[in-house]
């Protein structure tokens, strides 16, 4: 193949009407006023790259926009340097998107049709990152992307980025969960992961829930739609009942009974919660429990709001921890250490060491974890960290950071949030200055922050 670099070419002065512009990168080609408005004034100016074919056509190569605005605007020629060159559709593509981004950059939609059309031409993800310098994850993302039609339109029509696009792929078929998703990506773009999770997570649970409603039908329960109140007279509890000789009513007592239900419930971090009932419980010689439990009457309205709030943010807590937790990883992937990571060491060791210390003493999993490290036999398996560092001394940094925030994280819990410390307060302050974006849910720690003074903090 001719390297198009090394083969000489001549200006020439073409009809930009009678050129060809051959299918670009770009899925679209913005003319913009100002754009026309220059092009039209001082004309074009640096010359489009163009190839002759072998019947003599001039075929754009590069300077898509420059022609079509010169189109636009009727100006009756404009420059191109043009080489004879039979290149193949691939070079052509890969060209097409360096040059767009030295000049404006591509869309991750423009992206990935570009990936596309470079594996249409068998180049694999691997030999697309290369010549593209782009990750190869990245690549293999935006052809997810392209080669779903739901994903496709949603990048183009709402402007999405590739990781969002492809987040939407989980919930093809989903409109209302999609809907909020893309109004997340379109207005507040920076809580899109934590979204995004929190969706996973409640579809997670939904399908759990499903199941088990399945298995409970499948042994004769009936499945009810809510949890019965407090003065439902219809169905009562099996924990509020006794057997004859006075102990507590199990679901062996009741798996002959013809009126069993249940109602399925589901919390944060993937428990999923069976209640059972009986519609009548006195033809099976039960009895209810002088102390049911329920002695405190019915919920008030401000107990029932305090609750769903409870649940609300605990659930929306574990998804904050798996995104959390997954920049943490990426961020100790790094081969650059963040700002100030050895002062937040030097903390970790002195004013954080009680999460710290008690963290190295149950074996450090955690940040064997976001490290990518596996280990097995929890508090007794042996430390895998001091042998990277004596391997590969200049990891030294990132394992002592690992160490820190594997220590600090791992005392994060759903109870945080309820009753923030000023440990935690400070440790998000620090994922925050680093880039992370905190949740709505972990702002809570944060805001506490400000109400506790500095010599509050520093004394936990």
């Amino acid at each position: 193949m001719t390297d198009i670099n090394t083969t000489v070419g001549t200006i020439e002065h073409v009809d930009p009407a009678q050129v060809i512009v051959e299918a670009n990168v770009r899925s679209t080609a913005p003319l913009d006023k100002d754009f026309l408005a220059s092009i039209r004034e001082n004309g074009v100016i640096t010359p489009i790259l163009a190839r002759r074919d072998e019947q003599g056509n001039i075929i754009v190569r590069a300077g898509q926009r420059r022609t079509l605005a010169a189109r636009e605007v009727g100006l009756p020629t404009i420059p191109a340097y043009v080489v004879d060159v039979d290149e193949a559709i691939s070079d052509r593509i890969v060209q097409q998107i360096v040059e767009n981004d030295h000049r404006e950059s591509l869309t991750d939609a423009d992206r990935a049709s570009a990936f596309q059309q470079l594996a249409f031409e068998g180049l694999t993800p691997q030999v697309i990152a290369r010549r593209t310098a782009t990750k190869q994850a990245q690549v293999k993302q935006g052809l997810k992307v392209a080669e779903n039609p739901f994903a496709t339109t949603a990048i183009a029509e709402y402007q999405l980025t590739m990781d969002q696009a492809a987040a939407l792929i989980e919930f093809e078929g989903e409109d209302d969960t999609v809907a909020s998703l893309i109004e997340v990506a379109t207005k507040q773009p920076e809580q899109f992961a934590h979204t995004a999770q929190r969706a996973r997570d409640e579809k997670a649970l939904s399908e759990q829930v499903a199941q088990t409603c399945v298995e409970l039908r499948e042994k004769g329960f009936t499945i009810l739609d809510r949890d019965p109140g407090y003065y439902d007279t219809d169905h009562t509890r099996i924990s509020h009942l006794l057997t004859k000789d006075g102990a507590r009513v199990t679901v062996e007592d009741i798996a002959e009974a013809a009126d069993r239900a249940a109602f399925v419930r589901s919390y944060y971090g993937g428990q999923v919660e069976v209640i059972y009932y009986l519609a009548d419980f006195k033809t099976l010689g039960f009895r209810k429990s002088d102390s049911s439990g329920s002695a405190s009457g019915p919920m008030s309205d401000e107990d029932k709001a305090a609750r769903r709030v409870l649940i609300a943010n605990n659930k929306a807590w574990a998804s904050a921890e798996v995104v959390r937790r997954e920049w943490l990883t990426t961020l100790l992937s790094r081969k650059t250490m963040p700002r100030n990571a050895g002062l937040f060491v030097a903390l970790g060791v002195t004013q954080f060491r009680s999460n710290v210390s008690d963290a190295m003493g149950r074996g450090n999993e955690l940040a064997h974890a976001l490290l990518g490290i596996e280990i097995d036999g929890g508090y007794w398996a042996p430390d895998k960290l001091g042998a990277i560092v004596h391997t590969s001394p200049t990891r030294a940094p990132q394992i002592a950071l690992a160490v820190v925030l594997g220590g600090i994280e791992s005392h994060v819990t759903k109870d945080t949030w309820r009753n923030p410390t000023g440990i935690a307060a400070t440790y998000f302050a620090q994922l925050v200055e680093w880039g992370y974006t905190s949740s709505e849910v972990e702002q809570i720690v944060l805001d506490a922050a400000t109400e506790k003074t500095a010599e509050e903090l520093t004394s936990e």
